[in-house]
């Protein structure tokens, strides 16, 4: 079938043939046009596990932009002394017992550091050009003139235009829907000539916390690509790093090309294209040895999986609105979900920068997978989401062992890992708690969206060994007669003394949501409402005020002086979370101050999304676009789309972005009338989305 009636029938599927909205015309006038490579925001194309950076060039030519994987995971060896340690955290006293917590062991160092770097995502190798200049010396990129390079966002198909010397360079790039594989096909007259030709540099894994450009290339003893197997059109190279083995599959389309294995202490392959002006090339990596497929086949099902993906789930567009910020606002949508789903929908969590770069040695955190993935279920496309959000029932086992090893009931889920559940050692990685309720208000969103008894089966186990824990978390203060939140403890905004916060306002809220919740599954499955969790309801700490505002946690001094800046989550309790327990006076109030005091030159960029939500829900939605559009070094979009807001690119910020717009079209429980979370003038038509908690 032809894509375009593909497309056609998908529209009709999932709008009754009453589309309102002409998805590929709004995705079409946010198409990304560059002219110059910028060496910290590559172009780039993938399938939500796998993405390809590029610089202008359609490949990693003159910057080593990086091929990452949800699976390419590493470890570096342990040295004799690591060896010998075994971590088994730091006992703290917490509630007049002892409790082994994450902490770093001072007494065993070497094991704590190494599971701090360990695993670590690392880079699959990088692919370019070597181009020549008549002179036989390599090109650099001020060379290259009419450059050009536009990614098609609706058919995942990137291309780039350049010449050398007088001669045209076209080059298209495209990946595979379902595999990790790159596609090439370049066309210019210096093919013949000998003159253009293609490269693949593999590097090691390098410890770095944050890294741009992926990969150690100066420790080649340290790594082995080995050409395994080869005839006129194929080739495969095994690469070996430590205990980590992997596949490179190439697949061309010219039986006289020629690929030339690296010379010792290089891990650089060379492939020559023969008497021909237009070449092809899949670069395709696997765990398993494998056949890439040829280029036609990625560019066929490229085309066909993006338009299945626009064509599909809910769209908006705000081309009526009469404020002229709906051009910014709808780009930055747009992009956003092109760029959620290249970087957001593979087999883990992401990790802050998706699969640009790596932050944090390339981990995901838990407490952020709220931000990354909500937004394809309220969008209704939770086929993007699921892989991810099964990271709860593979971890549900070792985080039952977790919860075991404090003395708790139920499930504590860990802070920051990567393909296997070991916490790394970290203070406020062993006390942050705000992670803790998500999977209920993910499975509660999910039952929302598909309200059935197999939506209830699959995730009741991960709903109720969330709440056990939480309820075994707080603790009886018999002074008060009410559950408190104690110490030692790290909120949302991580800026508190951990050893002195009690009481913090977001997670008071959170805890009442997620046990309510829990409860009302308990009653859709025809079970009693458990008791224990009843009496924490109706006894748990009040969310504290002081003069007439909610603050971050109970008895904090100099709240808007000393603590106004990291995350306001107090906005969090009436915006992200419905508001259960909250005083909407209070909290208006409270809102006005975080408008008028924090500092939003030290915050988060999904802080400003979090601040719409609480806006729209306050009736307030004219703050709620100004908040989406606020003009901080901490919440902007570039040419590409890339947020930032963190350790950039910050997709955080792009998910927030995704759930305030979800939210403002669709409105949330209680709201009223069409597009509640936008202001007057604003006229938005959007289909398919759905309402918000």
């Amino acid at each position: 079938m032809k894509p375009t009636l593909l497309c056609l029938l998908l529209l009709a599927v999932s709008t009754g043939c009453t589309s309102r909205i002409d998805r590929e015309a709004v995705v079409a006038r946010h198409r990304i046009v560059t002219h110059a490579t910028d060496p910290h925001s590559p172009a780039q194309v993938g399938n939500g596990g796998f993405a390809f950076g590029m610089d202008i060039t359609g490949l990693q030519t003159f910057v080593p932009f990086n091929t990452l994987s949800d699976w390419s995971w590493h470890s570096f060896p342990q040295d004799e002394t690591t060896r010998r340690q075994h971590y088994q955290g730091v006992p703290v006293e917490v509630g007049g017992r002892s409790v082994p917590m994450d902490f770093p062991d001072e007494t065993q160092p070497g094991i704590s550091d190494w599971l701090a770097k360990n695993p670590h995502r690392f880079n699959l190798g990088r692919l370019g050009f070597r181009l020549l200049k008549a002179d036989g010396n390599d090109a650099a990129e001020c060379d290259l003139r009419n450059v050009s390079q536009e990614t098609d966002l609706w058919t995942g198909i990137v291309t780039s235009r350049f010449s050398l010397e007088g001669h045209p360079v076209e080059v298209r790039t495209v990946c595979h829907p379902d595999r990790d594989a790159v596609g090439v096909e370049v066309a210019s007259p210096l093919l013949k000539q000998g003159r253009l030709q293609l490269f693949l540099d593999f590097p090691y894994a390098d410890d770095r916390y944050i890294t741009e450009y992926v990969g150690d290339y100066d420790r080649p003893e340290r790594h082995v690509s080995r050409l395994t197997a080869q005839n006129d059109t194929t080739a495969l190279i095994q690469r070996t790093m430590d205990s980590v083995t992997y596949n490179v599959a190439l697949h061309w389309n010219d039986p006289s090309a020629r690929l030339d294995a690296p010379q010792t202490g290089s891990h650089r392959f060379l492939l020559r294209p023969g008497n021909c002006s237009r070449f092809s090339l899949t670069c395709e990596y696997a765990p398993e040895v494998t056949e890439a497929p040829p280029v036609p086949e990625l560019f066929t099902q490229s085309r066909e999986a993006w338009c299945e993906y626009w064509s599909s789930g809910a769209a908006i567009d705000l081309s009526g609105s009469e404020d002229p910020r709906w051009q910014e606002l709808e780009r930055r949508i747009v992009l956003s979900q092109y760029l959620m789903r290249v970087n957001e929908a593979g087999a883990w969590p992401p990790q802050e920068s998706g699969l640009v770069n790596n932050g944090w040695h390339g981990r995901f955190h838990f407490e952020m997978i709220w931000w990354h993935e909500l937004h394809f279920l309220l969008w209704n496309r939770p086929e993007s989401a699921a892989k991810a959000l099964s990271v709860y029932h593979k971890f549900l086992p070792t985080s039952r062992l977790r919860a075991e090893r404090q003395g708790l009931r139920g499930a504590r889920w860990p802070k920051c890992t990567a393909d296997r559940d070991v916490e790394w050692p970290h203070l406020i990685h062993a006390t942050l708690i705000w992670q803790q309720p998500h999977p209920i208000y993910l499975a509660e969103t999910r039952y929302r969206t598909d309200p059935n008894p197999e939506t209830l089966e699959k995730w009741s186990d991960v709903v109720f060994a969330t709440a056990d824990y939480m309820a075994d978390f707080v603790r009886l203060d018999t002074a008060r007669e009410e559950y408190v939140l104690g110490p030692p403890l790290c909120p949302v905004s991580e800026n508190t003394p951990i050893f002195e916060t009690c009481n913090p306002t977001f997670e008071l809220a959170y805890w009442r949501y997620g046990l309510n919740t829990a409860q009302r599954w308990r009653e859709r499955l025809g079970q009693e409402r458990e008791p224990h969790w009843d009496d924490i309801l109706q006894r748990l700490a009040p969310l504290p005020v002081q003069d007439g505002t909610y603050v971050t946690y109970e008895g904090i001094p100099d709240m808007w002086t000393r603590y106004n800046f990291e995350h306001p989550a107090l906005a969090g309790i009436y915006g992200m979370l419905p508001g259960e327990g909250v005083d909407r006076t209070i909290f208006e109030k409270t809102l006005d101050r975080i408008f008028d005091t924090w500092r939003f030159d030290r915050v988060w960029g999904w802080d400003f999304p979090m601040l719409a939500m609480a806006a729209a829900r306050c009736g307030r939605p004219d703050k709620a676009v100004d908040m989406l559009l606020h003009d901080s070094k901490n919440f902007r979009f570039d040419v590409h789309g890339f947020a930032t807001g963190g350790p950039f690119p910050y997709f955080p910020s792009n998910g927030g972005l995704l759930t305030a717009v979800a939210m403002m079209a669709a409105g949330w429980d209680g709201s009223a009338g069409t597009a509640p979370g936008f202001p007057t003038g604003w006229h938005i038509k959007s289909e398919g989305f759905s309402k918000m908690q």
